[in-house]
């Protein structure tokens, strides 16, 4: 017997490649949006709007708790390594969006929080985030953004 044919088109055609494209194609909007949003500060607006932030900044902004949190905390959050986690912590609060306090539950840690900056930043985000998904209703209509919303939701639990 003779093998079957390869056929390799499944590859980009399954549902975790358009899952995967869909979330690239979604925060590239949200982050342009963010680049032109009169609330965020200058200079974070024109890095973003020179593609000097990406999607992995997006990780701090989703997942850093507004009382803050430990950095192998929101690294775990963010299904990154502590390494990588620290690598954008570290630009971020170059950038003023975040900084390092102590944790007053133990002397040897430090939370990360958001500066004032930061909580802009998080409202331009927010700001964002609901219009990218206004745009994904009014591109695939009401009812199938839901049934993507519910299914999601209910997958990733």
């Amino acid at each position: 017997m003779s093998e079957p044919a390869l056929h390799d088109g499944w590859r980009q055609a399954h549902l975790g490649h358009w899952m995967n494209q869909a979330l690239q194609r979604f925060d590239a909007r949200v982050l342009s949006l963010m680049a032109r949003n009169e609330d965020v500060p200058l200079a974070l607006s024109n890095l973003a709007a020179r593609g000097h932030l990406s999607a992995s900044h997006i990780h701090i902004t989703r997942h850093l708790a507004l009382e803050g949190s430990r950095l192998t905390e929101l690294a775990r959050r963010a299904a990154m390594s502590k390494q990588a986690m620290g690598k954008l912590v570290e630009q971020c609060e170059a950038w003023g969006l975040i900084t390092r306090l102590p944790d007053a539950r133990d002397a040897r840690a430090r939370r990360i929080v958001f500066t004032p900056v930061g909580l802009s930043w998080l409202q331009a985000f927010r700001q964002a985030v609901a219009q990218a998904e206004a745009e994904l209703r009014a591109a695939v209509g009401d009812e199938v953004a839901t049934v993507i919303a519910i299914g999601l939701e209910a997958y990733a639990a």
